[in-house]
């Protein structure tokens, strides 16, 4: 989703194929052997498979991008950047725990969930002061954390609307308002090769 959010918000067009990860496509696992989304393949010949890699190339783009300030680099920015790599690390592997805890077994969902909520009282404490994580509009920072957010909340959506986070869930509603992420989570037909070589599924983004 931040690698759409990416492409949408720089005004780049792709041609998005949409794929099912049980039925891999052939064509998608020899551009990428990892077998993970999002894979994005330049024209060059290039491939970027990282969300976080293929939204810096989509920022690089854009010279008009409104991103732009967001990676201006001060100490706010060293801020913004350790809670990136404090989501895709720390609260990702926790994130996957409490959404597929039964896998986990060697301890509960609650203990799961504790463990990820130390980062979303981090965020809640930077959002009562600022209205977005990159401040005064949204930018960079809020797309490459939202989606995930938006999956832990997800899990329990009860336990999460009464958690001690307003300021979160408050950032996190404008998210799932936005245009932005109306227009990227369009659902397409999954996309699949025939024999002849005839591309079905495709869609523009």
């Amino acid at each position: 989703m931040r690698a759409r959010l990416a492409i949408w918000q720089s005004g780049l067009c792709v041609e998005l194929r949409e794929v099912e990860l049980k039925r891999k496509p052939v064509d998608m696992i020899e551009a990428s052997a990892k077998g993970t989304v999002p894979v994005l393949v330049l024209p060059n010949g290039e491939v970027i498979d990282e969300s976080l890699d293929i939204m810096q190339w989509a920022l690089t783009q854009s010279e008009t991008n409104s991103w732009q300030s967001d990676q201006r680099v001060d100490a706010s920015c060293r801020l913004r950047e350790a809670w990136i790599n404090t989501n895709d690390h720390d609260f990702k592997t926790h994130l996957d725990h409490y959404k597929y805890s039964v896998g986990y077994p060697e301890f509960s969902v609650e203990v799961y969930r504790a463990r990820g909520e130390v980062f979303l009282q981090q965020l809640e404490e930077q959002l009562v002061t600022t209205r977005f994580l990159s401040g005064v509009q949204f930018g960079f920072t809020d797309a490459a954390i939202a989606p995930f957010v938006r999956q832990f909340a997800l899990v329990d959506k009860e336990w999460f609307d009464q958690a001690p986070y307003p300021a979160l869930r408050n950032w996190l509603t404008q998210f799932l308002e936005s245009d932005a992420f109306q227009q990227v989570m369009k659902k397409y037909t999954p996309w699949k090769t025939t024999t002849d070589g005839v591309l079905f599924g495709r869609g523009v983004g």
